[in-house]
């Protein structure tokens, strides 16, 4: 408790007060306070606000901690974690983590690694896989580029797809017609095959984006990517959305 006392005035905490408003009241609690409490909570198995804010009025670790201040009821505990630290708490631990290093209570010399698979909530059938849609862009290239020769015969227009698609606006002449019975010209046929080309090229270059180095993901849950779960009950291991997330402790 004292060792974390002592790391916690060398931490810089720019980050966690631009978490508050210049302007309007001073906080009951100061924030450095309320962060050594939800460190020291962790460290002593407690992460319910509830349960904090009754060790703080309990506790001499907690109250000691606190000083001369006023012991954070629930409420006030729970918004700091959701509200204020959240943006910053990477930022704060990994200081944390470097300051007792540096005091020679880390070492480095060990790793644990433990994880586990979490199901998202997203449909089993949203999902995208990487394979896929690198075949069918391809394929969807190659149309393409058969596609813009085709026009080149017949408008002279060379370009990409949005330059042609604007320089084919450009020399409209008759509105375009919809509806049952009306006939369109090769000209509207033109334009609205190159509109669905464009909005194709744009979805899978969104998918390649999202992927960012993984093989599936959610249209629903684009964060989740699609893994083999544990069995049920029954014994059956299905792929489905989920996060794979991992733990990592010296000791």
């Amino acid at each position: 408790m004292r060792l974390l006392d002592e790391i916690s005035k060398e931490l810089n905490y720019r980050n966690l007060f631009r978490a508050y408003s210049h302007i309007g009241r001073i906080p009951a609690t100061n924030p450095i306070t309320l962060f050594k409490i939800l460190v020291y909570g962790g460290m002593d198995g407690k992460h319910s606000s509830r349960e904090l804010e009754r060790s703080c009025n309990r506790d001499i670790n907690y109250m000691w901690l606190l000083g001369d201040e006023k012991a954070p009821n629930h409420s006030e505990i729970a918004r700091f974690r959701s509200q204020r630290i959240s943006e910053c708490c990477e930022d704060l631990f990994y200081q944390l983590v470097k300051k007792l290093r540096e005091r020679g209570e880390i070492k480095y010399e060990h790793l644990f690694v433990d994880g586990t698979k979490i199901e998202a909530n997203a449909n089993k059938y949203s999902f995208v896989r990487k394979k896929s849609t690198n075949k069918y862009q391809e394929r969807l290239e190659n149309k393409v580029n058969n596609f813009l020769c085709e026009l080149h015969e017949r408008y002279g227009i060379f370009g990409s797809c949005e330059e042609i698609y604007k320089a084919l606006f450009s020399i409209k002449t008759e509105p375009f017609v919809y509806g049952r019975g009306k006939r369109k010209s090769q000209f509207q046929r033109d334009v609205e095959q190159l509109s669905e080309y464009i909005s194709r090229q744009q979805k899978y270059e969104k998918y390649q984006q999202t992927f960012n180095g993984r093989n599936s993901f959610s249209k629903t849950y684009p964060d989740a990517a699609f893994m083999r779960m544990k069995e049920d009950h029954m014994r059956n291991a299905q792929l489905k959305p989920g996060y794979n997330v991992q733990l990592a402790v010296e000791g």
